[in-house]
């Protein structure tokens, strides 16, 4: 299954360098019954999308978190067997899951990170996250302008060269 794991350049740095995501459970995103069911009219790129989109909500929760991170949302999609796999969705989450397993570089299939033109508005909406979430509506503004911006693909081959 394709699961999106929400990261920072900073945990990307030491993936690279031979770290793991976990120990587990690993928080990720990925097409759940819950998420088919809430998107019902979606086909599955859609809901990939979704998923991804959530993944690069959780990053910038991840950004709050650790304040000398470059301010750059990453999320890492990987190969992860279904068997390995909970689905924890909730109504407000439904791409939620755990791998019961740390997540390795040899799992990644592909990076998405903000390119550095979004880094201003990505610093503006991690400052702007507590107030969005107790319903602020200019700092869910804010925090909407961010997600407004197209993460960059990469191959994990070019991970590596990533600018922080």
């Amino acid at each position: 299954m394709r699961v999106y794991l929400p990261s920072t350049l900073s945990a990307l740095a030491g993936l690279l360098q031979g770290a793991s995501f976990g120990p587990a459970p690993v928080r990720g995103f990925a097409v759940t019954p819950a998420l088919r069911e809430w998107y019902s009219s979606g086909d599955i790129e859609e809901l990939e999308y979704v998923a991804l989109m959530q993944a690069a909500r959780a990053s910038l929760r991840l950004l709050l978190a650790d304040a000398g991170a470059p301010r750059r949302r990453v999320v890492l999609a990987a190969e992860v067997p279904d068997d390995k796999i909970v689905s924890v969705a909730g109504f407000d989450e439904p791409a939620l899951v755990e791998i019961k397993v740390a997540v390795t570089l040899r799992d990644v299939v592909s990076g998405h990170v903000d390119d550095l033109l979004a880094a201003g508005d990505i610093t503006a909406a991690v400052a702007a996250l507590h107030a969005a979430a107790e319903g602020d509506d200019d700092a869910q503004f804010t925090v909407d302008c961010a997600e407004g911006h197209d993460l960059m693909w990469y191959a994990t081959q070019e991970l590596g060269f990533l600018e922080q």
